[in-house]
Order: C-alpha cells, then structure tokens, then sequence
C-alpha cells in the first residue's frame, strides 16, 4: 500500500501502517475501527494515497466496497467512545502545528487505545521508536512529559487520572510500584 505514499513523507507511511493493520484484521467499518468518520477517511486517502483506488489490497478493496455508503459507525460502547474523545481531546490539547494530519492522528491513536497489544502494535508500526517519533512531531508538549518513558498508554491514562485529579497509583512513586515492569520498560 505504501508505494501510492509520498515515500518521504513520515505520515504517509504511518497512515499505510494504520490502513493496513486494520483492513488486515478485517475491520468493518474501516473508518470505525480507525477512529475517524468516513468523509475524514476519504480525505486523507486522497491527500495522502491519490493512486490506492487502482490498486489490489484490502484497503483498496474497503474503498471500492463502501462507494455510495456514506454512514459509518462510531465507538459502539458509549463509556468506551467518551473515553475515545478523552484520549483525543488529550491529544489535541498538545498539537505541535494545526494540521489535518495531527487532527486524524490524534483520533487514530486515541481509537487504538482500545485494542489489547502495545499501543505501536495497534497501529500497526514496526516499532515503539516510529510510535515515539510520531507523537513527537505532532503531540511535542505531550511527548515532553514522558520523561521516565512510560509505556504510551499508560502514560495516556495516566495524564488523564491526573487531570481529572485522581491518583490510581499503587504506590507514592513509580519506582517503588509491584506494576513497574507493566509501565515501563522494553516493548518487544
């Protein structure tokens, strides 16, 4: 999917490895299971992958599929979509630059907070690293405040116990907590 991507262009492949992950695993409506709504999804596939109508992959196949049906689904779950718009509110309360592309990623990232494995293996990146590197660039005071490289969601909820003024935390520090391992460390 990548080859109708700018290769050059970071987010492009970070959007491939999302559209990918999901349209792999079957996600029906693609748009849902990414977090964004279907005209927010044809935007960033025409900005970001003008050539994917012609080609033969799964998420080619999801556009072809769903031309005319213009409805997708939101979060399903009320208690787990408001905690999607927490995440993303999160997320947008920390935006480097005003871009579309930060605004699609803080919903992309925020949905995949609801899937079971590490977060950069929900989005389908190869690594932690390209993870690190994407809320960098757009999330900058976000990314700021993991200094102790905290897993990144943990460190999500995290900040928002903190700012609804709630304190979750086993221990008084981080260091001395039984889930020290579970927060923080390698991410194979």
């Amino acid at each position: 999917m990548e080859a109708a991507a700018d290769a050059g262009d970071p987010d492009s492949h970070v959007f491939a490895c999302i559209l990918s992950a999901r349209a792999a695993d079957g996600a029906d409506p693609l748009d849902d299971a990414i977090g964004l709504a279907p005209d927010e999804l044809d935007r960033l596939l025409s900005k970001h992958f003008p050539g994917l109508a012609g080609l033969d992959s799964p998420v080619a196949g999801y556009i072809a599929a769903r031309r005319g049906r213009r409805q997708g689904r939101a979060v399903a779950d009320l208690v787990l979509a408001e905690e999607v718009d927490d995440l993303r509110t999160l997320l947008l309360d920390h935006v480097t630059a005003p871009a579309e592309e930060a605004v699609w990623l803080a919903a992309m990232v925020a949905r995949a907070c609801l899937f079971s494995n590490h977060l950069w293996q929900d989005l389908g990146l190869t690594s932690r690293k390209d993870l690190s590197g994407l809320l960098l660039r757009h999330f900058g005071p976000l990314s700021a405040k993991n200094t102790g490289d905290m897993k990144w969601k943990k460190f999500f909820y995290k900040q928002l116990c903190d700012r609804e003024g709630l304190n979750l935390c086993k221990a008084p520090s981080c260091g001395v907590c039984t889930d020290f391992k579970h927060c923080f460390g390698p991410e194979e």
